[in-house]
């Protein structure tokens, strides 16, 4: 019944073309709207609230959620860590996957890159080399720096896609003290990807984003 229920939920907020914040009917209305039990209705909200799909906000009412790939994000990163503690190569996995999507965009950003964009990453590798220095790139600016990448394709869920992978590889790693990358090594890779989009040269920048890999296939693997 609940499955049911999250269905018709979703269906109404695409008829009625709610979006993010937009609050949906009161517990209530939908019981009366859905012919259904006030149980079948609460089940299904707090499923889809689960799903990032509804936000319920206490003493206020029930939202359009963020809509999220933060589920996604979590499952895949718990996934990967339950496979590596039982010894599957399940870090290798996602780093191929990421691998994949990256080395297979890169070319095409080079054809096209905007000024704007190119400058952005500049910035951002002036960044990780300043923060070499001092022992560690930080995975902000790592995470900056590969969302800054796809921008100038303009597909919103390739760059959440390719963000949730970077987020689940990351989320992994980090509970593991023996595959901290080099801050040095970490800021010449990036450094040698924004010269090859500088120079508008796709197939060394496909080069550069597989070295870029190769170091961490190299410690995953270690």
């Amino acid at each position: 019944m609940s499955e049911d229920v999250q269905a018709r939920i979703k269906q109404l907020i695409l008829d009625r073309g709610l979006t993010s914040g937009d609050p949906l009917p009161t517990e209530t209305e939908l019981v009366a709207m859905l012919d259904v039990s006030r149980n079948s209705v609460r089940e299904a909200l707090k499923a889809l609230q689960a799903m990032r799909i509804v936000e319920i906000r206490h003493g206020f009412g029930t939202y359009v959620g963020a809509l999220s790939l933060e589920p996604f994000v979590e499952g895949v990163a718990f996934r990967a860590a339950v496979r590596h503690h039982q010894g599957e190569p399940s870090l290798y996995e996602l780093m191929e996957v990421r691998e994949a999507l990256e080395a297979g965009l890169i070319g095409t950003v080079a054809r096209g890159l905007p000024a704007e964009d190119l400058a952005v990453l500049r910035a951002l590798v002036q960044r990780m080399a300043e923060e070499a220095r001092g022992g560690e790139v930080l995975s902000a600016t790592d995470r900056a720096f590969h969302l800054a990448l796809y921008r100038s394709l303009g597909n919103h869920l390739l760059s959440e896609v390719l963000d949730a992978f970077w987020a689940a590889l990351r989320r992994v790693r980090d509970d593991l003290a023996d595959v901290r990358p080099d801050p040095e090594v970490t800021y010449r890779q990036h450094a040698e990807i924004v010269d090859a989009l500088e120079a508008g040269d796709g197939e060394r920048a496909v080069a550069a984003m597989h070295r870029h890999f190769d170091g961490i296939r190299r410690r995953l693997t270690a």
